[in-house]
């Protein structure tokens, strides 16, 4: 299923900012954290997160669950992963063809 447009600028909108990435990186280092863990590591009030964390889910970079009262939040990869299919490697395989077939004319003419 292609994505839509939307969904893909949505996505890079999340990703544009630095407040958003270092959640994603907190979130990468130890998943499943509340709202109140998630402040301690950013200087901007609550309210400020929680907006943060409200488009990194309308990216789908991160996921929710409710585990009584406590809302944990989950980093989800599978957009960046997405990403990374769709503009990094097809930009990445001739490099390594190239590179790859540079040692081995290196070798051969070496050996």
């Amino acid at each position: 299923m292609a994505k839509r447009p939307q969904d893909t600028n949505v996505l890079f909108k999340a990703l544009a900012d630095p407040s958003r990435r270092k959640l994603l990186d907190l979130l990468h280092a130890h998943d499943g954290r509340t709202l109140s863990e998630l402040c301690e590591h950013l200087e901007m009030s609550r309210q400020g997160v929680t907006q943060h964390l409200d488009l990194l889910e309308k990216a789908n970079l991160v996921v929710t669950q409710w585990q009584g009262r406590e809302k944990l939040h989950y980093l989800n990869p599978v957009p960046l992963q997405e990403i990374y299919e769709r503009w990094i490697a097809k930009f990445e395989k001739p490099r390594l063809s190239a590179l790859s077939e540079l040692k081995h004319r290196l070798e051969k003419a070496n050996g």
